[in-house]
Parts: structure tokens; sequence; C-alpha cells
């Protein structure tokens, strides 16, 4: 006899792999219906097209699908009724998980800017780039110390309340030609080095790129620069100088864009 699922009693989806499956081949049935192909499901779940035949019989037999025929297949309001059931059950433990759960366990690491015992209540704010601990509960963001931590050591905030109060940073761009298009004689080094001291940090994408750093006495703070470094940078605050060889220049240009950062790409070409 096949096993009797209960509609509503409890996390059945959850504490049974069969009720899993069983959730699973009702969705596709119901978004199927009434055409339904049993190879289709299968691939769907990851399962044999027998064994969706076996979980069909059995849905049958329960009052949950009624079949029309070869091939055609309804959910019943019963078989609804269980599906929301356990949808409901499902929805519920998602939110325990991440508001119970995860949210009490979220830790995250900050530099302290004073010795920090585990417990002590903190305020947080970003600086350089890396967010820092200070004891007391002053700022726009507080958080709880995790660790015990000495002045200028990693200390691990957990329990946030508010939002830590910082401006986006911003990307200046400079394209280097290609070696083949004339390279780095191409940019004016000066110009280059003229510009750097308004930036928190200098990037370099290629080798072009480092030849006119090298020529406009810089020394990158960052080498071998990736698109998502560079905005990585400027989401926590600093502004970038950015030297990238042409060819990079849209995949640098378009990630910044994706994560709404402000950049120029200005004209540094030798007169």
């Amino acid at each position: 006899m096949a096993e009797h699922v209960e509609p509503g009693g409890g996390s059945d989806v959850l504490q049974s792999k069969r009720n899993a499956t069983r959730y699973q081949i009702l969705v596709e049935i119901a978004e199927r219906q009434p055409a339904v192909s049993q190879q289709e499901i299968a691939e769907a779940i990851g399962i044999t097209s027998q064994a969706v035949s076996n979980y069909l019989q059995e849905l049958v037999e329960q009052g949950h699908v009624n079949k029309h025929g070869r091939g055609r297949y309804e959910v019943t309001k019963e078989g609804v009724d269980w599906l929301i059931s356990q949808t409901d059950e499902l929805r519920s433990f998602v939110d325990h998980v991440s508001e119970d759960v995860i949210g009490q366990v979220d830790v995250e690491s900050a530099l302290a800017t004073a010795p920090l015992t585990e417990g002590d209540r903190v305020s947080l704010s970003m600086r350089d780039g890396y967010l820092h601990a200070t004891p007391g509960d002053a700022g726009t963001a507080t958080a709880v110390a995790a660790t015990d931590a000495e002045e200028g050591q990693e200390v691990g905030v957990t329990d946030f309340d508010g939002v830590v109060d910082y401006d986006l940073g911003a990307v200046t761009v400079v394209s280097v030609p290609t070696v083949r298009n004339g390279g780095s004689s191409e940019v004016d080094a000066d110009r280059v080095a003229a510009t750097a001291p308004d930036h928190d940090l200098v990037a370099v994408a290629g080798t072009e790129a480092v030849a006119v750093a090298r020529r406009a006495g810089l020394d990158p703070d960052v080498r071998f620069a990736t698109s998502e470094a560079v905005r990585e940078a400027a989401t926590k605050g600093l502004d970038v100088l950015l030297l990238v060889v042409s060819g990079n220049l849209s995949t640098h240009t378009d990630n910044l864009r994706d994560g709404s950062i402000a950049y120029e790409v200005v004209d540094a070409a030798r007169e």
C-alpha cells in the first residue's frame, strides 16, 4: 500500500526524501498539466522515468493527482492544498534560518582601534577601505565584539545595528594603447603622475600600463588589477587611478557600471 501523506502535518518535505520527491513531481505536474511527460519530469528533478511512473501511481492513489488517459495528469484540490501547506512550512523554515539562525551567527571582521573584549559594544566605520571597530556605540552603525582583540588586530563583530556611513569611491581610468598601437610611449606620463595624488590607490592592468606607471614614477598599489578588485576598492570608499591596456578597458568599465561606481575615462595621450 502506498504511504499516505498528511496534508499540513508538519514539514513533511524536510523530514522525508520521498515526500520531497513527491513535492517536486507535483510542482512539475502543476506547471505542465494536462499534457505531462514523465521523461521531462525525470530530467528536471534527477530521477528515472520509472521512478516518476511509480510516484505518479502513488499520487493518484492518494488523491493528489487525477489521471485523464495516457500522459494526461492534473493536480487535484487535495494535491494543491498539500503543496500550499508544504510551501508555507518551507517558507517559515527558511525565514527562521535566515533571521534566527544565520542572522545570529553572522560574524564580520574589522580592525580594532583600541583593545576590545568579547561582548563589548563597538561603533563601526569605514576607513582606508577597511571596516574599523571603536569601543562605544556613538556611531551610525554598531555591533558587538565576538572576539578579543588588541589595537590594530582584527576583531569579529556581530549583532549589527544601523548602517555604516561612508561614500563610495570613484575611479579615474587611463586607457593605455597596446604595444602594436604605440604602447606606453603614447601616454603623457607627467599628466598621469600629476593625477595620482588625488587618488587613494594606483592600479595597473597589463604590461603597457605597468610601463606607464614606471615612466610616471609611480609604485602601483595593485598590480594585475582585475575588474573585480578595482570595483571592490571603490565600493569600500577608495578613489582609484586605474591604468589599463585598451583591450581590457570595456571589461573594467562594464563592471564599474554594473556596481553603480562612478568612473571617468580621461585622455592622457601625449601631445
